[in-house]
């Protein structure tokens, strides 16, 4: 047994080595860039939090049982790499024994002879063999050579992939060998439980040697997958759970991280500011929780399969974006680490491969990848190991549009109306007022009063109502701003609004990558809300709601902020407001992805319409943290879609498959986009002259109203 013990320890130094040596370079080349100060003292501050997501997302596997076959497979495979870690200290335990006593017989201190124990480790590999046979058969049914982009799997490293299953499977068959040769020798620790072993020790010879080989076998296959592991995608093994650790919380939706350069919040008014350092414009540039969502993709391509880009034809795939740039860090890696240490290259092959801008027709990432996105969140929603897609594609905006000034030509418009006019329409603040003029008589025949504020927020006033650029500008939006503000009047709700005074978010900049532009317009409202003595507010618009409760913080600006749909719902169940007047239509709900996905707001939409008598909900296929964007968001709003089919045609189609009487929804953005392809659908013929798109505040006031 000595030489088995040898071969063993010789085998695991040389594989621990070339690991350790893999694992220092990877460290290496993801603190080549800035650092993220941010994320390490918020772990430190919230560590009960974090633990509880180590618990929840790593260990329970929250996010990956949502794909129930899949999920419950890599459950069971993960799970066996924790629960077998005990079988390999009984091998290395066996073959140093046996060098020493002659006799392979060791068993775990205290816990080693236990049937439970023996049974679990049996189970587990068993469950890990079927988790393997899933995934291939997962693989297979879903496989880009059958159905192209439409796998998930499209772009991923495949041979990786199955090369990984196949070491796996090598693991689990020769640690049942070893263990059957010990029970046939005698050397098995349990005496039950262990139903596989056991059984296999009843079939297979008495032979030392049997014994020794499979040991040896198990051993190496075990250090030969680790060497494989930190050299592909399954480094996720080792780094996920620390990209789950350092991801944003709750989650990486809502609102948009702040713009840092150096680690450090970037001060617009800081005249050492360096302008070329704004966003990320080379891979260097990337903090080390970029390399580590780099290093943690799994290439699953849940986010890919989730994306409205993708699935409407357009180049972008949340999977490719992290993917394109982590084969690119890999290849300039030795010569960045080098220049790191002072070596001057002057190889210009080597000059331009360092130089490749992230984002250009000949960089890393195209520009119709980059602008394709609309910021709906459902790859970060749906992504296992937290990587973090909107924030490297809003850094990487940031850059082009800052820097390079290099944009679609259009959303440039929505830029100088911003600047001008402070919203995206360019219309003179004056007219944020006029829809106060249009609005209807109340239930009583009393007009409705609605307060502007001059100065400060009336005292007996609870809300601020913040409009929007839309709820005060757009015809269509205009329709839920007077709704809402009847609604709230009629359940004796006290709130005002700003009226003039009141300028865009800045949601539209930031989520260009117009960050200046940003920080402009929300230090304006952050001003004019403060010295008004606002202390909460209720928004319509999701985008507004989004970068007034999850982004104006980072400012300085703190509220109790609520979405409309969140204040009605409670205002029904409280009793004060009661929708009386039938609506029978059958209606179809669709998600604004900036209500839905990046503040979880789902129920509330929902809970007011099962409240109006007569309506019958249908679902479409995709809805909640699921659900399909309108493809308005990411300042899309402002730019032609020209390539593959339109998002919000898509969202339509699938509208249409439930055949509703009404969509409802709960953003103006979503109403203007589901309402143009519903007029599209309605020109040619596809959808039903009397289909129309509505926000859940104007049913309700229809059913409370009792008007036609």
């Amino acid at each position: 047994m000595l030489w088995v013990a040898i071969i063993g320890l010789v085998m695991t130094v040389l594989a621990v080595a070339v690991a350790g040596r893999r694992a220092l370079f990877l460290f290496k080349l993801a603190t080549v860039g800035p650092p993220a100060p941010e994320r390490i003292d918020y772990a430190k501050a919230h560590a009960a939090d974090e633990a509880k997501a180590q618990l929840v997302e790593v260990f329970g596997q929250k996010k990956l049982l949502k794909w129930t076959p899949s999920g419950v497979a890599h459950f069971f495979v993960m799970w066996a790499f924790f629960i077998l870690l005990t079988v390999y200290i009984e091998a290395y335990g066996a073959i140093i024994q046996g060098a020493i006593t002659g006799t392979p017989d060791f068993h775990i201190p205290l816990i080693g002879t236990w049937a439970v124990l023996g049974f679990l480790q049996d189970f587990i590999a068993v469950a890990c063999v079927l988790g393997l046979i899933a995934f291939a058969a997962i693989r297979i049914k879903n496989s880009p050579d059958k159905l192209g982009r439409r796998s998930r799997f499209s772009g991923s490293h495949l041979g990786g992939a199955w090369l990984v299953l196949f070491m796996i499977f090598n693991i689990i068959w020769t640690l049942f060998l070893a263990r059957g040769a010990s029970a046939a020798n005698g050397n098995f620790p349990y005496s039950s439980g262990a139903f596989v072993s056991l059984a296999l020790g009843d079939v297979l010879p008495d032979s030392a040697l049997l014994e020794e080989i499979a040991l040896l076998l198990h051993i190496g296959f075990m250090l030969v997958f680790l060497v494989i592991v930190v050299n592909s995608k399954h480094l996720h093994i080792f780094t996920a759970p620390l990209n789950v650790l350092f991801s944003r919380r709750p989650d990486g939706l809502g609102g948009a991280p702040e713009m840092r350069v150096a680690g450090k919040v970037v001060d617009f008014e800081d005249e050492d500011l360096d302008p070329e350092k704004l966003g990320r414009g080379k891979i260097a540039d990337t903090t080390w929780k970029g390399f580590l969502d780099f290093y943690s993709c799994t290439e699953c391509g849940r986010c890919q399969s989730q994306c409205p880009a993708w699935n409407t034809d357009k180049p972008l795939s949340p999977k490719m974006l992290i993917l394109d740039q982590r084969d690119h860090a890999f290849k300039v890696a030795p010569y960045l680490l080098a220049a790191q240490q002072g070596v001057e290259h002057k190889d210009t092959d080597v000059l331009a491969l360092l130089d490749k801008p992230l984002v250009g027709e000949d960089g890393v990432i195209h520009p119709d990848v980059l602008w394709s996105c609309t910021n709906c969140g459902a790859c970060v929603e749906q992504c296992p190991v937290d990587i973090e897609h909107i924030d490297h594609i809003l850094d990487m905006r940031r850059y082009q549009v800052m820097v390079e000034s290099s944009f679609p030509s259009e959303a440039g418009v929505m830029v100088k109306n911003l600047e001008n006019k402070g919203n995206p329409w360019g219309m003179s603040e004056m007219k944020r007022a006029d829809w106060i003029e249009e609005l209807a008589t109340s239930v009583d025949g009393q007009q409705v009063e609605v307060e502007v504020v001059e100065d400060k927020m009336p005292e007996d006033a609870e809300y601020l109502f913040w409009v929007g650029c839309a709820g005060a500008l757009e015809d269509r939006a205009k329709k839920t701003t007077k709704a809402v503000a009847e609604l709230l009047h009629i359940a004796g709700v006290k709130f005002a609004v700003l009226g003039p005074m009141e300028a865009c978010t800045g949601d539209p900049a930031r989520r260009l990558g117009m960050e200046y532009l940003f920080n402009m317009l929300a230090q304006q409202n952050i001003e004019t809300l403060n010295e008004a003595g606002v202390k909460k507010i209720v928004a319509t618009c999701p985008h507004c709601f989004n970068t007034l409760a999850n982004e104006y913080p980072q400012l300085g600006g703190t509220y109790e902020v609520v979405h409309h749909t969140q204040l009605l719902s409670k205002l029904v169940d409280e009793g004060l407001l009661t929708p009386i007047t039938p609506i029978e239509e059958k209606i179809t709900y669709h998600d604004p992805c900036f209500l839905g996905r990046h503040n979880k707001v789902y129920s509330q939409p929902r809970d007011i319409m099962s409240k109006v008598p007569g309506v019958q909900t249908q679902e479409m296929h995709r809805h909640k943290d699921r659900g399909f964007c309108c493809g308005a968001g990411g300042a899309r709003m402002w730019m032609e879609e020209r390539i593959g089919k339109r998002i919000n045609t898509e969202r339509v189609d699938e509208a249409l498959t439930t055949n509703p009487d009404t969509v409802s929804t709960a953003c103006p953005f979503c109403m203007v986009m589901l309402g143009d392809a519903i007029n599209e659908k309605k020109n040619n013929g596809e959808a039903k002259e009397s289909l129309e798109v509505v926000d859940v505040a104007q049913l309700l006031i229809k059913s409370v109203k009792g008007a036609s």
